[in-house]
């Protein structure tokens, strides 16, 4: 953890892509969220940046086809502030996406994580409700496999028990073979978690 607090005094859109020319310029480092449709991923961005409705909430998962690239001011320090893009990934393993769509989307997703040179964090969105499914394992071994590195976040602890939550957390710990410094309970309604994920943050615009 950091001795400062980092905040965000600023948020706005900046751009949608599906090309690598369609990225936007410049050398702003990267802070990435995936996760599976409708883990709650738009709620905890607007959550994050507390710019309610900068990340569009659909009831219809599936609905991100586009990576979507924000540009979040952080506040470091009463004097420092840094710029960086947040970057929201569509959602994975939806079972209605057509396997073509389905293609599609990987591959220009895949084509982004691995050759973005601003890339410096992933964060993965898991419903802490459940145990990870077998997409959300496979994209975690893939993010290692890569050597991308990664912050597990999961969303939707206001929906569990206080006592619940650590139970949880040991279930998707164990699942992923992770240690307790790598997984954050969120709550986007409540902001449980939210100090916790910028601590993570700033330690990646720091470096």
């Amino acid at each position: 953890m950091t001795e400062a607090s980092l905040d965000i005094i600023r948020a706005k859109y900046i751009a949608s892509a599906v090309r690598m020319d369609q990225y936007p310029e410049g050398e702003l480092i990267e802070v990435v969220f995936i996760g599976r449709s409708n883990v709650g991923k738009s709620s905890l961005i607007n959550s994050l940046s507390r710019h309610h409705g900068i990340a569009r909430i659909s009831g219809t998962p599936g609905k991100t086809q586009t990576i979507n690239f924000y540009q979040l001011t952080a506040k470091l320090s009463p004097e420092e502030r840094k710029d960086f893009f947040l970057v929201d990934l569509p959602g994975y393993g939806y079972a209605r996406t057509g396997k073509t769509s389905r293609r599609q989307w990987s591959k220009f997703i895949e084509e982004y994580m691995l050759k973005s040179p601003r890339l410096k964090l992933v964060c993965q969105l898991i419903d802490i409700r459940h145990p990870p499914m077998e997409s959300d394992i496979e994209m975690y071994k893939w993010l290692i496999i890569n050597d991308l590195p990664v912050q597990i976040v999961t969303t939707k602890a206001d929906k569990i028990s206080k006592m619940a939550v650590q139970k949880h957390l040991n279930i998707i710990r164990n699942a992923l073979g992770i240690s307790n410094s790598q997984i954050i309970a969120y709550s986007s309604t409540k902001g449980t978690g939210r100090q916790e994920l910028l601590d993570v943050i700033s330690e990646v615009l720091l470096k």
